[in-house]
């Protein structure tokens, strides 16, 4: 265990770190924190419309709705151009390759002017379905972008003055990207959107079986129990989450069955798989508050309030859980319990899937719980998860509790 130990924290925790600080991954991953506001704000009229769905009187918000969530796939291609210029340090070109981008995506997405003067587009094109398709837009733009400004075109040119090589070192890369958009989408008439949903289908359709979802909570949780933030994995996740959500609604709005159990309503709102935060913390809270240990006491205590809202943060620095061996293993077995039991109780018709956008995962279960999936069992299913991970960590906990009380005594 030991040497188990120490090649996590010498070696693969520093190269995971070191993976995802790379500019483009980490483009990507900045970009999913910057868009959360949107989502969130879309999440708090979904929440809103859970009231208004018994107060009747209540006025219709579904505009602020529409203009949130359902722009993403726009808001995610300016965003994710605009941090890519800038981790590659050429922030003069971030928001001209930005812009850029936008522009790029309605060519690529087929959209039409009508004889009219009318604009068209299909509408789920620019929404949550588009997220993955704003990524490789914005990312194409970025590239372009980033070669071009490698060639330092004028910049030793002192007779043209500084206003016009800017323009010059603009409308080259600007034409660039464009005049690649326009060969693909109308002289070879390529559905770009329609070949990398069809490229991306086979990953979302394995996220949404067991091994997928114990696989994606999984992984968070060995990142998060050696130290890694788990927003970095975000760049993985939340395209994957934002299409299955989105599906769900569209199923539903349908008059069908939500099918897609991979979401982020699932793994987080829900606060079944994280119950009290990533790896399943609150049972091991509520043992240390009768601990033996002062240490360990007196963390509990300080930290049950947060816990109780699924912010686990200062118990994983403070008990320490992080990189702490005897505690850490639980963490990782919790997030394959809490999957199993979640997945296997929702594909069996046993709790309902989620099929309402609310990405917030500070509200405390099993409200939460009974809230997001619109349904009482979900109580039952929550108490049965906290005694299953109370279980797991209890031997684990016990052992490190001797330690600590050997450590206090020694003192």
């Amino acid at each position: 265990m030991k040497k188990m130990m120490v090649w996590l924290a010498e070696s693969f925790a520093p190269k995971c770190k070191k993976a995802f600080e790379n500019p483009w991954i980490d483009a990507v991953a900045s970009t999913m924190k910057k868009v959360l506001p949107f989502i969130l704000t879309g999440s708090v009229i979904s929440f809103y419309n859970v009231f208004r769905s018994y107060l009747a009187f209540l006025p219709d918000l579904g505009v602020i709705f529409n203009y949130t969530f359902g722009l993403l796939a726009i808001y995610i291609t300016f965003l994710v151009t605009h941090e890519a210029m800038i981790k590659l340090k050429h922030e003069r070109y971030q928001i001209y390759a930005s812009l850029t981008a936008i522009g790029l995506y309605f060519i690529l997405c087929q959209s039409t002017t009508t004889e009219d003067g009318m604009f068209q587009i299909i509408n789920e094109r620019i929404g949550a379905s588009g997220i993955l398709m704003g990524l490789v837009t914005g990312l194409f733009t970025a590239v372009i972008f980033h070669f071009y400004a490698k060639l330092k075109v004028l910049a030793n040119n002192d007779s043209l003055p500084d206003f016009v090589i800017e323009w010059i070192n603009n409308i080259i890369p600007i034409g660039l990207t464009l005049g690649a958009g326009m060969v693909l989408a109308s002289t070879l008439d390529l559905d770009i959107y329609a070949y990398i949903l069809a490229i991306f289908m086979p990953l979302q359709n394995i996220a949404q079986t067991l091994p997928g979802l114990i696989l994606i909570c999984l992984i968070q949780a060995m990142l998060y129990s050696m130290g890694i933030s788990a927003w970095i994995f975000n760049a993985v996740t939340t395209p994957i989450f934002m299409m299955a959500i989105s599906e769900n609604i569209q199923a539903v709005a349908s008059g069908m069955a939500a099918v897609n159990i991979t979401t982020s309503e699932t793994v987080f709102t829900a606060a079944l798989i994280t119950m009290g935060g990533v790896g399943a913390t609150l049972p091991l809270n509520v043992l240390m508050l009768r601990s033996k240990s002062n240490k360990l006491k007196t963390i509990g205590r300080i930290c049950i309030a947060p816990s109780l809202f699924n912010i686990n943060e200062p118990l994983m620095f403070g008990a320490p859980v992080v990189f702490n061996p005897l505690l850490m293993l639980p963490v990782w077995i919790n997030n394959i319990v809490g999957p199993a039991v979640v997945w296997t109780v929702m594909r069996l018709g046993l709790l309902n899937i989620p099929s309402k956008m609310i990405q917030v995962g500070q509200i405390p279960a099993p409200f939460s719980s009974v809230m997001i999936t619109e349904d009482l069992r979900a109580v039952l299913v929550y108490i049965v998860l906290f005694v299953l991970y109370l279980l797991v960590w209890y031997p684990f906990y016990k052992v490190y509790e001797k330690q600590c009380v050997a450590e206090e005594a020694a003192q």
